[in-house]
């Protein structure tokens, strides 16, 4: 995505000073950025460094203990009704009414959500189309396997068109042509000028969608930028960003370990 060029407008989300403190632990230390319009950024970082914990509050399932988080101009902590109305969060273990059916889920969502201009429901069965569960779509949920559960969450998100998409670890469970349907439905919603917050462990990804990533550590982001900034933060003039993540996030010895485990496997 390097040298993607944006139309700069006023931010879609805007998070500032944002904190959160469980008892004596601080799982988000003061993080500050900002997502434009049409924009994809990608929420880098190794386990426990504070991604699933930011994405909640910035979904407003988590109250933040400092800071401040605007969705379209709006504070999340005073207009939370508003601002939910304007993101879809697609989270990387669904919670779904097993004792619907597809279409009766996604009929639900769409009654909780006031979006004007759209046809949510008629988007659903295109998106149902995509990806092949329109002949599931009268079955009960308990009968899904996880895959089937993930496509029909993002079908829930994607029917309401939302400027903004918060998702965790998007492709967990999808096969390889479900996944590359949703890169690209990324890729689209972004021309259109929706906004997608990305979380995921996958450098590739990363690379393919995203215009900026943010890198989280013990809660604080240590790198922000696009991707040849990124790349720039190495030492060893690496174009591979999973070099320069691992030498960012202080994970660089594994080059020792992998050397060692190869030993022992020769002995």
């Amino acid at each position: 995505m390097d040298g993607k060029q944006k139309t700069m407008t006023s931010p879609v989300l805007q998070i500032d000073q944002l904190e959160k403190i469980f008892g004596a632990f601080t799982a988000v230390d003061t993080i500050s950025m900002e997502l434009a319009s049409g924009e994809i950024y990608g929420f880098l970082g190794p386990n426990g460094a504070g991604k699933t914990t930011t994405i909640k509050m910035l979904a407003g399932i988590l109250q933040p203990t400092k800071g401040t988080i605007h969705i379209c101009g709006q504070d999340l902590r005073r207009h939370p009704l508003s601002c939910k109305n304007k993101t879809g969060y697609i989270p990387d273990r669904p919670y779904l009414y097993e004792k619907l059916t597809g279409y009766e889920y996604l009929s639900f969502i769409n009654s909780l959500y006031d979006v004007l201009g759209t046809t949510p429901l008629e988007e659903a069965l295109h998106y149902l189309e995509l990806f092949d569960l329109i002949d599931w779509k009268d079955h009960l949920i308990e009968g899904y396997s996880h895959g089937m559960r993930q496509k029909l969450i993002m079908t829930s998100i994607f029917m309401l068109n939302q400027p903004l998409i918060i998702v965790d670890e998007p492709m967990v469970g999808l096969d390889p042509k479900s996944a590359r349907i949703v890169k690209e439905i990324f890729k689209n919603k972004a021309q259109s000028g929706h906004s997608v917050f990305l979380s995921t462990h996958s450098m590739e990804i990363a690379e393919e969608l995203c215009d900026r990533v943010g890198i989280i550590v013990r809660g604080n982001i240590i790198a922000d930028g696009t991707m040849a900034q990124i790349r720039d933060r190495g030492t060893d003039n690496s174009n591979n960003l999973e070099d320069v993540f691992l030498e960012l996030t202080g994970a660089s010895e594994l080059h020792n370990i992998i050397q060692a485990l190869r030993t022992e496997k020769e002995k």
